[in-house]
């Protein structure tokens, strides 16, 4: 049986809850409503590697569920169904690109980058460093390397992270898709067990390097003066209750079943993140929530044609504390439909949907 188009992720969980997975729950999603049966899904387990022997394929770009036998896997399923096209969702998995290019050389071959990896586990080396985290640097530098060097077309979430790629690999992406996020926006949500009674200031997102360092500098530098509390949520974060609960004005509940309820009663979002790469989830998924971001140019990368309609761009504290009182201030903070309606125009999945069919019919 020809199968048009193969998608190779990592395995796909029912419920995602960080930000990269329900990207590629969703890019799934969408190339299953364009390609319907002609859809091929193969899933690689994550794993970290046990023993010398996974060890030095790890150096050699086999990371993330990619070894010699998935890899043998791969190449057959792609033979037996006649493959046309591959879909590679993270440049993570780049070396595979570099094995279906040598197996197959008339294969298209299309890689998807959540980040610019080598940059991100860059940042995570800096705030933390070590040999673990040197290691996982130096392996998705190579992994991702591949995916660059023999993708013929190459989808960033933004267009610094285009010119983020030149810089580091030589060539920039053929392509820009901005974030994408499910629409789980509904009206009326019942009212959550430690939910304050009054409106707050919203952090959402888990416990990864900029995430953290970022709320640990808000919490001492913005919030202890601001006229009103932040609350934070994300899993992981209730691990560091007491460290940011101690400067006053924050309360971390850290990780619900739902942000839902939370983002209704919020009067809008902050987003003091500094590090990392790609797009933020976590603006979309305030936009879509009709709420206004109060976040620095890195949280707003890959916003940029929004940001000043989205919300206040600061880098400092004191911009911070007065971008602030001013949002407080206004009357009707809360939801803004106008707001709502930049994530259906841009960051929902028929926004994205339009966009990848676009791609993937180019040569």
């Amino acid at each position: 049986m020809m199968r048009k188009i193969l998608l190779l992720t990592n395995t796909l969980d029912e419920s995602p809850n960080g930000g990269r997975e329900l990207l590629c729950k969703l890019n799934y999603e969408c190339l299953r409503g364009m390609y319907a049966e002609d859809l091929l899904l193969f899933e690689l387990e994550q794993s970290r590697p046990a023993g010398l022997a996974e060890l030095y394929y790890a150096f050699r770009g086999f990371i993330d569920g990619l070894n010699p036998e998935s890899m043998a896997k791969l190449l057959a399923s792609i033979r037996a169904h006649r493959v046309k096209t591959v879909f590679i969702d993270g440049s993570n998995l780049g070396k595979a690109a570099k094995w279906i290019r040598k197996a197959f050389p008339d294969i298209k071959i299309v890689t998807f980058l959540h980040n610019v990896e080598a940059v991100f586990f860059w940042g995570a080396l800096k705030q933390n460093a070590g040999l673990h985290a040197l290691a996982v640097c130096l392996v998705n530098y190579i992994a991702e390397r591949s995916a660059v060097r023999y993708s013929d077309r190459l989808i960033t979430l933004s267009h610094r992270d285009s010119a983020v790629l030149q810089d580091v690999y030589g060539r920039p992406a053929t392509d820009v898709s901005a974030m994408v996020l499910k629409d789980t926006f509904r009206n009326g949500h019942r009212p959550e067990p430690g939910r304050p009674n009054e409106k707050y200031a919203l952090f959402v997102g888990s416990v990864f390097y900029a995430n953290l360092s970022g709320i640990q500098w808000y919490a001492r530098h913005v919030a202890p003066s601001l006229p009103i509390k932040t609350v934070v949520l994300g899993r992981g974060f209730e691990r560091h209750k007491a460290e940011l609960e101690q400067y006053g004005n924050i309360e971390v509940i850290g990780e619900v079943d739902s942000v839902d309820a939370w983002y209704a009663d919020a009067a809008f979002v902050v987003a003091p993140i500094f590090g990392g790469s790609g797009m933020k989830t976590k603006v979309a998924e305030a936009l879509m929530h009709g709420k206004l971001v109060v976040g620095t140019p890195e949280a707003f990368s890959g916003y940029e044609r929004v940001v000043n309609r989205a919300g206040c761009l600061c880098e400092t504290a004191e911009e911070f504390n007065t971008a602030i009182e001013a949002v407080c201030a206004m009357q009707g903070a809360g939801f803004d439909a106008g707001l709502r309606e930049l994530y259906l125009r841009d960051f929902s999945c028929a926004a994205a949907s339009q966009r990848l069919a676009s791609i993937m019919t180019s040569p």
